[in-house]
């Protein structure tokens, strides 16, 4: 058993879900932040639990081959990006084989998993930025959250942001110095300004600034209107959300609209979208065109087919599926997500899809009840993976294939290994990097019946 407090070293084998390190001593297993696979570490115990422990980097005895110097200079304070010193051919070899290590060892999925998908530039790939604002010594700041904590690293500059934010930043902080804006303060759930978030059209270059405030009376409106109206080209719509509420949770309830539009718009592909303040979409558009290609490809549609999207979000794979397929019906439980799936077909002329609002594993089965079945289904589930009803539906219609889109390598190899027990096959694997530099993987996985 290890001690508290007390130093060892140690070689990094492996990177945990959240992109620490982890290695053994003695046999015994504990989780690094900042160390890689390879590296040789001493470190300090600081939590020693039955059957692990967590240490602090304390020195780089010897430094892992994928190590790389990461161009951010808070990337080791900051919790956005939890593997951007690992270089980015290593980050996605790491990614395939987490994919194939949780199919082999949650679900006994023994599949061909394909190398990941990267981008030619892993750099300012996001479209939404989500900066909490805060005070220090007087001055504003504004970036993201230190790891495990709520105190805030000042980021002027990020790297995996689109770079119009570094300029949004610096305006906003003028403004609340300027006009000596509160800013909320956690502790005393006092002051104003709580959040500033920005969305970006990458194909249309329009751009929507949120201010999240606790309260309603913005101060000194007209002249963040027109400071951010004189300095930001391409500024469509400038929207206060109002959040007075005791909660981690960043958007309040009420809306409104300051300036201009109340959405931005985009494309993925030749497909247009419309973005609304607290509206999802997808935050690597890039990446997010080879994702929703590969299913598309994966779900092998002729143009006769129905098809089930199941959790659809705003319906964009929808959307993408209805292009190729005789009928497209896409389930969702947010109901401000459906509305925005029907706009969505309209102003892409879409009239072979319809949306269901509730919760996939009672819907689903309704749908099937009217004798509504699936050639072709798609499952793009939340981190939990598939309800069992849904999955049970899936095997009573007997689609043909199955496209399953998964955030999370766990709960795929769990729902996998339920659809090849009831007969279905899992005939490839593409892992797709929609978040370079942390740890997150995203996968598209074909199955075919048996």
């Amino acid at each position: 058993m290890l001690e508290k407090n007390k130093v060892y070293e140690l070689e990094i084998v492996d990177l945990g879900h959240s992109g620490e390190g982890i290695g053994k001593v003695e046999g015994f297993t504990v989780f690094v932040e900042g160390g890689l696979p390879g590296d040789f570490l001493k470190v300090r115990t600081t939590t020693v639990k039955k059957n692990y422990a967590i240490g602090k980097l304390l020195e780089i005895l010897t430094p892992s081959s994928t190590r790389s110097n990461p161009p951010c200079p808070v990337a080791h304070q900051c919790g956005g990006c939890q593997i951007m010193h690992m270089d980015y051919q290593a980050q996605l070899d790491i990614k395939r084989s987490r994919v194939e290590e949780n199919l082999r060892r949650i679900g006994k999925v023994e599949a061909k998993v394909l190398p990941t998908l990267g981008m030619d530039n892993p750099y300012e790939y996001r479209n939404k930025a989500q900066f909490p604002v805060g005070m220090m010594k007087g001055r504003a700041i504004m970036g993201f959250y230190e790891k495990g904590s709520h105190n805030i690293v000042d980021t002027p500059y990020c790297h995996i942001q689109h770079p119009i934010n570094e300029k949004i930043v610096k305006l906003i902080k003028e403004y609340i110095e300027q006009y000596q804006v509160s800013v909320y303060d956690e502790e005393t759930k006092k002051g104003l300004i709580r959040h500033v978030v920005t969305k970006v059209g990458y194909q249309t270059g329009e751009i929507m600034v949120v201010l999240v405030t606790n309260g309603k009376k913005l101060l000194h409106q007209e002249e963040l209107i027109n400071l951010l109206k004189e300095n930001i080209a391409g500024l469509k719509s400038v929207v206060q959300n109002i959040n007075d509420k005791n909660t981690n949770v960043i958007f309040g309830r009420d809306t409104i609209t300051l300036y201009g539009e109340d959405h931005i718009v985009d494309y993925i592909g030749d497909l247009k979208f419309n973005i609304s303040a607290r509206s999802f979409f997808q935050v690597n558009p890039m990446q997010t065109k080879v994702l929703y290609e590969t299913a598309l490809e994966y779900a092998g549609l002729k143009g006769d087919e129905t098809v089930f999207d199941i959790y659809c979000g705003i319906g964009t794979i929808s959307l993408f599926l209805a292009q190729k397929a005789k009928k497209v019906y896409g389930v969702e439980i947010v109901e401000a997500a459906i509305e925005d799936a029907k706009v969505n077909a309209e102003i892409n002329n879409m009239t072979n899809t319809e949306f269901y609002v509730g919760e996939a594993e009672k819907i689903v089965p309704e749908i099937y009840k009217k004798g509504i079945k699936a050639d072709v289904v798609m499952v793009d589930p939340p981190r939990k993976g598939c309800e069992e009803a849904v999955l049970e539906t899936i095997v009573n219609m007997a689609p043909e294939r199955v496209v399953y889109v998964s955030c999370n390598p766990a709960t795929l190899a769990r729902d996998l290994a339920y659809l090849q027990e009831k007969g279905y096959f899992a005939e490839v694997v593409q892992p797709v990097d929609m978040f370079p530099h942390t740890a997150h993987v995203e996968t598209v996985c074909l199955l075919t019946k048996k």
